[in-house]
């Protein structure tokens, strides 16, 4: 059985200058990034590369209508394409390094060949996706209200860079979302059914990095925030070499029609849901426990999880979720479901097309996940 597998090569630089130096970006390179981030930290260096400014193709997070706009105006393949940006721009770059793109739908859907194209090199400015180590990109299919992934080796970057000078004017709401959202992949890849002893690794140390950051920022306030940034990046790559073996679950799956639907940032749909999921979770893991008294059964990978999670959040193992919704509530004010614009009619509709449409997350979720389990997690955060 496969145990663990890491595909970019990763390297760390204090600045900018020092990672354009070394990987020589010149004539004949893409860069995909956001003009905010390119001009301060790359604009002075008279680099001959072409740049295309993501937010000039839409806001928000990656659609397949964004995507194709931007693969339409790529006249001249590149030898190198250079994602530097958070997960709107990584994701892009993943299929824009790839020989056939558009349109984008029909790839996400199989019915074009994913080749890959141009080498990926692949530099995160946020704390979160992960997307640098992962061959998974997520769209959303604006046909169709919900987002589905792509995921393919050939998606994979050859080299994944950390900068942590790029993160120093991270606005709040983007530390908040992308850091929610590495901690969903810890925990959801620490309880995936086909988690290793060597992905779990990564997942702890992504979850307790993140946990400790979050209770920094609790004790000390919103100044905290910069300093835990580098521990944060580090964290979020840690948790995408978690999940991208081991998977993500049930709350990716069912976050998915929120963010499709009223275009919620993917780290705010996870921060919605991920309690409500692991509240589902630890119900049932109660009521197999009840019927497995004397068995081994009763120290489970939940279990396991929620008492290395008390030691951090400094309470009980029983007021572990109490506690984490207290510490979320901090970082990013939650909401619920209804709060977004959903109604109680999409509740049946949504639970039915994560079924059909998010099989390949809820394969690993930590335990199978009926379109009736699915509906009692999203009525109970309606």
């Amino acid at each position: 059985m496969k145990q663990l597998s890491i595909k970019p090569t990763i390297h760390k630089f204090d600045n900018a200058l020092d990672f354009a130096k070394e990987f020589n970006l010149k004539e004949g390179d893409l860069v995909i990034t956001n003009k905010y981030i390119w001009e301060p930290y790359f604009g002075n260096l008279n680099l001959d590369c072409e740049v295309i400014f993501q937010e000039n193709y839409g806001k928000g997070e990656p659609s397949d209508a964004m995507v194709d706009a931007i693969v339409s105006d790529i006249h001249t393949p590149a030898k190198r394409v250079i994602g530097i940006g958070g997960g709107t721009v990584l994701d892009i770059s993943k299929v824009c390094a790839l020989k056939h793109t558009s349109p984008l739908e029909d790839l996400v859907d199989g019915k074009i060949p994913v080749q890959k194209g141009a080498d990926l090199i692949l530099v995160p400015t946020t704390c979160g996706t992960g997307s640098e180590v992962t061959n998974v990109a997520v769209f959303s299919l604006t046909k169709r209200n919900t987002k589905k992934g792509l995921a393919n080796d050939a998606c994979y970057a050859s080299d994944a860079i950390l900068i942590p000078e790029l993160l120093k004017s991270l606005p709040d709401y983007v530390f908040a979302t992308s850091s929610i959202d590495a901690l969903t992949h810890s925990i959801e890849s620490a309880l995936s059914p086909i988690a290793t002893d060597l992905t779990k690794m990564f997942s702890y140390k992504a979850c307790g990095l993140i946990l400790q950051s979050y209770m920094k920022v609790v004790n000390a306030g919103d100044n905290a925030k910069k300093q835990v940034v580098d521990d944060l990046l580090s964290a979020s790559l840690y948790a995408g070499i978690a999940f991208g073996n081991a998977g993500c679950g049930c709350v990716h799956a069912m976050a998915y029609p929120l963010g499709g639907t009223f275009h919620v940032a993917h780290g705010e749909t996870n921060a919605s849901l991920l309690t409500s999921v692991l509240r589902y979770y630890a119900k049932h893991d109660c009521e197999n426990n009840e019927k497995n008294k004397d068995s081994e059964k009763n120290n489970t990978e939940l279990s396991k999880l929620f008492e290395f999670m008390s030691n951090i959040l400094e309470c009980s193992k029983d007021d572990v979720l109490d506690k984490l919704d207290e510490v979320l509530n901090t970082i990013l004010p939650k909401h619920k479901l209804h709060e977004y614009g959903m109604k109680k009619d999409m509740i049946q509709s949504w639970s039915k097309s994560v079924v059909k449409e998010q099989q390949r997350l809820l394969k690993n979720s930590y335990m199978p996940m009926s379109e009736s389990a699915i509906e009692e997690v999203y009525t109970s955060t309606f």
